[in-house]
């Protein structure tokens, strides 16, 4: 008797085993969440199911832009090639959604197909209906780019066109990008440095990404079409505008540059922009390594938001009448709305940014018969508390695990490949990596300014101690930490003294740090003094 209270028991006490994350983020979602989901209507309000192809397709990448600002180029400067469908020019050109993935052939699949394939994770675009699916079309060719991440393009924003229900389209535009928002892992805003204008639009189009500030990423494009001076007040500018728009306490990541293949019109700026498009390449190659933990900060910002919408819909459900003045009731509750969440924001200890948008919330509630709501259900809340609480922490150790199993897993191919090593690599020939390909030692042509200084210290047996390092080397300004992991550089042979060599190299260190060069981590072999390279 009660021998099924005892199991249930023992089942509450064994943790369930994934074998992967993606595994694990399905399971518990289909088992702890959805159900959650589903008894409060969650999918009408917010966002629709997840399926099995969220939980498994590659990172995705989605361009935001208004027009002309070089969303498509930026594609195809970092895939090197051509893509089906791809139109360029300085009119809007672009006037559809388009998913650039990768394909063992060129080809393009129209949005009404695409909807209906399992293995891709556009299923649930279906809600948009035709006027938005004829405007959607994904891009197949054999690029190694695209065997890591996928692309999507989108329509650029006009000036004068208001984009939540764009003119002539049929279409919630504001509600797609909001979709793709929710499932991609970075969203990059580009701007055209040679005419910045954030027009009101593009600015309702930001806020729309409201929820997902930390996938987004801002390019400053066409940089080179302007002087130093000019590009200073237009970042300055940007900045400004996008610190009113995006309401984060970090500011939001900005790279300088021309993402093109183009030659430079104003090549002042070069290094910037080097290194600024180095910073990017490195932002997103790291898209599939972080992969997994995107999905699981997704899969907890859904439940979480899941949750909230349970306790306001039985609240609805709880006030209204059994009988008569229903109507009048619904009206009433959803003026008052904004009572309703404080109560259940004092009640449960919620955080005010874990609400849905109020004015959206009353906008939908108004087609909704409140009697058909459910009332709440603790067993329901209790099993997603559960997966938050202890399920979630043992998937965290699985992403760790999956990581450090997969430390070379990046983006590669395209532009990606173009600067990774040789001469045109980010400092080849700079810093510590002046003199990598010369036969003589880079050191040696300033040694004998450095050798005046050493023979003033007082060697011993042709070194000098610590303590006379340290006095001379203090005269650089250096912090000791710098100091410091120069000396252990210096110091090839490690015996906590310098000879003329070594003390040459030490200085060079500090001119290259000084310089704004950062120190390597280990000593190259090109730096290594000539007679301490038998023993390297």
């Amino acid at each position: 008797m009660f021998s099924w209270a005892s199991k249930d028991g023992r089942r509450k006490k064994e943790p369930e085993l994934f074998q992967t994350v993606s595994d694990g983020l399905r399971r518990l979602y289909t088992g702890k969440l959805l159900p959650l989901e589903e008894s409060y209507k969650f999918h009408d309000f917010h966002s629709p199911a997840l399926e099995d192809a969220d939980f498994d397709n590659k990172p995705m990448v989605l361009l935001v832009g208004q027009y002309s600002t070089g969303k498509t180029t930026f594609i195809r400067h970092l895939l090197e090639q051509d893509f089906p469908g791809m139109r360029i020019g300085p009119e809007p050109t672009t006037d559809s959604f388009i998913a650039v993935m990768h394909g063992d052939v060129d080809g393009m699949v129209p949005g009404n197909a695409l909807v209906v394939d399992p293995k891709k994770p556009f299923r649930k675009l279906n809600a948009f209906g035709n006027a938005f699916l004829n405007r959607f079309i994904c891009a197949q060719l054999p690029n190694a780019v695209l065997e890591s991440i996928s692309i999507i393009d989108t329509p650029g924003i006009l000036s004068g066109e208001k984009p939540p229900q764009k003119k002539n389209s049929g279409y919630d535009f504001a509600a797609v990008l909001e979709w793709f928002a929710e499932r991609v892992d970075r969203i990059i805003l580009l701007f055209d440095a040679h005419k910045l204008d954030i027009s009101d639009e593009f600015s309702e189009v930001i806020k729309a990404l409201k929820n997902h500030e930390d996938k987004i990423r801002v390019v400053l494009n066409k940089a080179d079409q302007i002087e130093t001076q000019q590009l200073m007040r237009v970042y300055g500018a940007l900045m400004w505008s996008l610190g009113k728009i995006i309401n984060t306490p970090e500011v939001v990541r900005v790279y300088i540059g021309s993402f093109w293949a183009q030659p430079l019109l104003i090549p002042d700026n070069r290094k910037l922009f080097e290194a600024e498009e180095q910073d990017l390449f490195k932002d997103i190659q790291s898209l599939p390594r972080n992969a997994a933990l995107r999905k699981l900060n997704d899969l907890i910002k859904r439940a979480r938001l899941a949750k909230v919408h349970a306790y306001i819909i039985s609240s609805l459900k709880k006030e209204m009448p059994n009988m008569f003045g229903k109507e009048n009731k619904k009206k009433e509750l959803i003026s008052g709305l904004g009572e309703i969440y404080l109560k259940i924001e004092r009640e449960h200890q919620i955080s005010p940014g874990d609400f849905p948008s109020l004015k959206k919330m009353q906008e939908l509630l108004q087609t909704e018969d409140f009697t058909k709501f459910n009332s709440l259900k603790p067993k329901l809340l209790d099993a997603v508390d559960d997966m938050l609480a202890n399920d979630i922490a043992r998937l965290m150790v699985m992403v760790r695990q999956e990581e450090s199993q997969m430390p070379t897993q990046v983006v590669k191919g395209g532009a990606f490949e173009g600067t990774m090593n040789g001469p045109f690599g980010h400092g080849y020939g700079e810093g510590a990596g002046e003199g990598i390909d010369e036969i003589e030692w880079v050191v040696g042509k300033d040694k004998p300014t450095y050798d005046e200084i050493f023979y003033t210290l007082s060697p011993a047996n042709g070194k000098i101690t610590g303590a006379s390092a340290k006095k001379e080397m203090i005269k650089s300004k250096l912090p000791n930490t710098v100091l410091g992991k120069i000396w252990k550089l210096a110091d090839v042979d490690k015996d906590g003294m310098l000879d003329d060599e070594e003390f040459a190299l030490a200085n060079h260190l500090i001119k290259i740090k000084l310089e704004g060069h950062e120190l390597p981590a280990d000593l190259p072999l090109h730096l290594v003094p000539p007679s301490k390279r038998r023993s390297q």
